[in-house]
């Protein structure tokens, strides 16, 4: 197996990093590769050093910094003005009053509050999925009506506009779009929102955007710009990141039969498996930081104002952490992953996505025991050319 040399690598396989991956981990784990900005970057790859650079201060999350890395063609383009910028781009002292401003939204407590409505949600589309043909495409019926109807819920934001940020959002994740498209696209969405934000301010609802504004206003921190990148962010990572695993995790399952057998006899493991399946399917395959100052990561001093390519997918095999990563063990106890990141950035969603993903798959192995692919895996069209992997579509009988 050969190392890294440039990146994005496209997955061959739905069960396992690309070669380069395990190579890289095993062979040079904190080395320079290409990427699509013509620059070089440092690639981490060990969990134990993914976890350090992903906690660590020194290393920069400020994607509006002109040498920060970008690993789609023209993404710097993408960074216009400081409106546009999201906590995902902010260091601190900036990111961390912005992440608790909002952070209350995203207890444990409070979604579990929401469990009730998103059974209710998970339960309404099942029933139209059995009442319709077979068979019938998960991720239409299922994987994205789920997570598009509970952050639509939470923010305030019309569910009848939902193909609109749908399409939008797809093409933000795609590395085939142009550089015009995604800049297009991006306008869209945040237009649209900007505009929905102007309507809350006038008539505040009880939805998480309304409640920002009030507080905010309160507070004398009000900013139209920093609330539309806000919902702009929760909106899109709200829904396209959890309705991937729930097609990817329903696949993972079917295709372990010997696991959902244990889920089965014993719903209590669907929380474990769900950890299983993040770190597994890890559907972000790195992120990206940019060094503040020299730093030394596994025995690698990297400069500062040095690129890094934190190779999140890769730590999660790393089977000195994850004895025999390469099988699908729901019993392992897989909750010290890297899925949702690590550190201050680490997912603001992450207890809401957990919650969606367990309450679907419990309530499709209590409901639809009989579900089955309808198509070979071999078969199946896998998003090998997004930033966020999972499927386009996922044909089910029962």
């Amino acid at each position: 197996m050969t190392t890294m040399e440039e990146l994005p690598i496209s997955r061959t396989s739905p069960f396992a990093p690309p070669e380069e991956y395990t190579a890289t981990r095993e062979q040079d784990p904190v080395h320079r590769v290409r990427i699509p900005d013509g620059k070089q970057a440092w690639v981490v790859s060990r969990h134990e050093d993914v976890r350090a650079v992903l906690n660590d201060p020194r290393f920069s999350a400020d994607r509006f910094n002109p040498a920060f890395p970008t690993l789609v063609k023209g993404g710097q383009a993408l960074r216009r003005s400081e409106s546009e910028r999201t906590m995902l781009a902010m260091d601190a002292p900036q990111h961390g009053p912005e992440r608790k401003a909002v952070l209350g939204e995203f207890t444990v407590k409070r979604i579990a509050e929401l469990k009730p409505r998103i059974q209710e949600i998970v339960d309404e589309l099942i029933d139209e999925m059995l009442a319709g043909p077979k068979p019938a495409d998960l991720v239409e019926r299922l994987s994205l009506p789920v997570p598009s109807l509970v952050i639509c819920e939470m923010l305030g934001v019309p569910y009848a506009d939902h193909e609109f940020f749908q399409e939008n959002t797809k093409k933000l994740i795609s590395r085939a779009t142009s550089q015009d498209d995604r800049r297009a696209a991006l306008d869209n969405v945040t237009g649209y929102l900007g505009d929905l934000v102007t309507a809350k301010a006038a008539d505040p609802g009880d939805d998480l955007i309304s409640r920002q504004i009030v507080k905010r206003k309160a507070e004398g921190t009000y900013d139209h710009a920093a609330l539309t990148s806000l919902s702009f962010l929760l909106l899109a990572a709200g829904h396209e990141t959890t309705a991937n695993m729930i097609s990817l995790g329903t696949m993972g399952l079917l295709e372990h039969p010997g696991q959902l057998a244990a889920i089965k006899a014993d719903p209590g493991k669907t929380p474990v498996a769900v950890e299983e399946l993040l770190r597994y399917f890890s559907i972000v395959d790195n992120t990206t930081r940019m060094a503040k100052e020299d730093v030394e990561i596994g025995g690698v001093t990297i400069k500062a104002g040095e690129g890094v390519v934190v190779m999140t997918y890769a730590a999660n095999w790393d089977p000195g952490v994850f004895a025999g990563s390469d099988a699908f063990d729901i019993e392992r106890g897989a909750r010290h992953h890297v899925a949702f990141g690590f550190g201050p950035h680490q997912c603001l969603g992450q207890n809401l996505a957990r919650t969606e993903l367990q309450i679907v798959f419990d309530t499709l192995v209590r409901r639809v025991p009989t579900l089955a692919l309808a198509a070979p895996v071999g078969e199946l069209p896998f998003k090998n050319d997004a930033l966020i992997y999972g499927l386009y579509r996922l044909p089910v009988t029962w």
